[in-house]
């Protein structure tokens, strides 16, 4: 629901309102139509100002003007005393930031990403063995025994974490999907000893991952990463994986509701690339931005922003821009080249630098998935679905599918003989 300001036709918005929980799309979209700047409210957060239409979000994104703080990490709050000093190290803007981007880059270059694909893949293939594994009753939760893992297990693999610390590591990325805040608080410190002697044993031995990768980083002024800014780069990497799930889930979900594109990207009429970038504007995660602060009193689009004011981009509503985007609201993986990209990773200094590793790990999961199962369905009616009540994401509580056809021969050893075990046995008349 929207309210517009007295005296103005700005549009004011209750995050909680449920009719944007719902659909954040319509909503945020009505909104955009309105005016280019909407105040968003809620109980017991501070009231946000907020740019709906694409060019204008691009353009606040990459301004000086709006800076990015501690502050602008929602979870802050849940952080706990002995984390804050590597999320601070990472949480800064101007020149500070500038240095750590440009000794941080070459790790995650796309080329780089690319590289991966190899290792990435056999995760994948380790993860779908288990996902078949969990079948009952036909169905399985795909979010739950595919998605959650699959992130927190492909960092672990390229930063090189022993075995035995995995299990935490996945405890910490399941936390982090679900919105756990205190269960954060009590994983962190292990987490956060696991990286550190990570850290200590690629100094001394260093190999060939992501770790060894950071530590060797020295420009030829000497300058290098400490471990402090390692450790924070680490963990703010996890925390944005650990939403790679949630995106994966939601994909998977347009895919099986939208057969025609899903037949074009079986067929191999599209190219998955392409439509890992449709994906990413079409059912985002991410509601509305980072919030970043303004720096002085400014104008924007003829709304007066004090100095200090939060300001962020409704990315759900600027990803479907009709200024930008023609008929936005479908899902379509022939758009015409030149068309811009989605700010779906954000856009100028603070754009997301695993980037171009998400959409690496996005690509290979899909393509193993849809061709390791090509009678993918979902295991409910898409009424059934439920999303979790978050104003600032876009996430399902659950993703049950069915992997293969009832009459599939395979399906009816697996789980024929299941079904026949939970009733006791086959009969004997």
């Amino acid at each position: 629901m929207t309210v517009t300001v007295p005296g103005s036709d700005v549009p004011r918005m209750l995050l909680v309102d449920p009719a944007v929980l719902r659909d954040p799309f319509t909503a945020y979209g009505a909104a955009r139509e309105q005016h280019p700047v909407a105040r968003l409210l809620a109980p017991g957060v501070r009231p946000m100002w907020a740019l709906t239409r694409y060019q204008d979000s691009r353009a606040m994104l990459n301004s000086p003007q709006f800076q990015f703080t501690v502050d602008s990490l929602t979870i802050r709050p849940d952080m706990p005393d002995s984390g804050l000093a590597y999320l601070e190290s990472m949480l800064i803007d101007g020149d500070v930031h500038r240095r750590l981007r440009r000794l941080v880059a070459p790790a995650f270059t796309p080329r780089h990403a690319d590289r991966l694909r190899e290792p990435m893949t056999a995760i994948v293939d380790t993860l779908l063995d288990e996902l078949e594994s969990r079948v009952a009753g036909g169905r399985v939760d795909m979010l739950e025994h595919f998605a959650r893992p699959l992130p927190m297990d492909v960092l672990c693999g390229l930063m090189g974490i022993p075995d035995d610390d995995r299990p935490l590591w996945r405890s910490y990325g399941a936390a982090v999907s679900v919105g756990e805040g205190d269960r954060w608080s009590e994983v962190m410190p292990g987490v956060l000893d696991s990286t550190r002697r990570a850290i200590e044993g690629r100094r001394a031995e260093p190999g060939d991952d992501l770790i060894s990768d950071l530590v060797r980083v020295q420009e030829a002024d000497g300058d290098r990463l400490s471990d402090t800014e390692i450790t924070g780069l680490i963990w703010l990497i996890m925390v944005a994986a650990s939403t790679t799930a949630d995106f994966l889930a939601n994909a998977v979900l347009a895919l099986l509701t939208h057969p025609a594109q899903l037949a074009s990207l079986r067929s191999g009429a599209t190219p998955m690339p392409r439509a890992v970038e449709e994906l990413l504007r079409w059912c985002s995660l991410n509601v509305i931005s980072i919030p970043r602060y303004a720096s002085a009193d400014v104008e924007l689009l003829g709304v007066p922003i004090r100095a200090g004011d939060p300001v962020v981009s409704v990315l759900v509503a600027a990803n479907r821009d009709p200024r930008v985007f023609a008929d936005p609201d479908r899902l379509d993986f022939d758009r015409p080249p030149g068309t811009p990209g989605s700010l779906t990773f954000a856009h100028g200094p603070h754009i997301c630098i695993g980037a171009a590793l998400a959409r690496v790990l996005v690509d290979v999961a899909l393509t193993r998935l849809l061709g390791r199962f090509p009678d993918l369905a979902l295991g409910v009616d898409q009424q059934e679905l439920r999303r979790i009540k978050d104003p600032g994401t876009w996430r399902l509580e659950s993703l049950p599918i069915t992997l293969r056809r009832p009459e599939s021969p395979l399906w009816i050893l697996r789980n024929g003989l299941e079904t026949q075990e939970n009733q006791g046995g086959p009969s004997k008349g």
